[in-house]
């Protein structure tokens, strides 16, 4: 499960190894409907409930479901033979909007500029 920091906290932004392993779950549309269902449907749902919702024969959903939890987005608990999946909100919201973050347009302190000489003056023919 997930924890959620204090509102004064602020988490560093997520690893590479994060956003790939994230990415990578999000890669496949059966997982993605899966976190759909979870997130619309209340946040948590029975493992039976999300592998009815699929036409593929009960392995396909499960190993989907494995691949989310590995990769940090739902969290399983048992209750007795069956499982409960619930949606991690602040993981996916963390390692999505940390990437998104990486497409703002820069600052201009934060945009590259050459420490060498230009290889072409303005203005002179080359």
């Amino acid at each position: 499960m997930s924890r959620e920091p204090p509102a004064d906290e602020a988490l560093p932004p997520p690893t590479l190894e994060a956003t790939e392993t994230v990415f990578a779950a999000l890669s496949h549309d059966v997982r993605r409907h899966i976190l759909q269902l979870l997130s619309h449907l209340g946040g948590e749902l029975p493992s039976g409930y999300l592998a009815k919702r699929f036409p593929h024969s009960w392995p396909t959903p499960t190993r989907h479901l494995h691949v989310l939890e590995a990769a940090g987005l739902v969290s399983v608990r048992r209750e007795g033979r069956s499982s409960v999946y619930r949606l991690e909100r602040d993981r996916l919201r963390h390692v999505v909007g940390g990437w998104l973050v990486l497409l703002d347009p820069p600052t201009p302190e934060l945009t590259w500029r050459s420490s060498g000489q230009r290889s072409v003056t303005k203005g002179q023919p080359r």
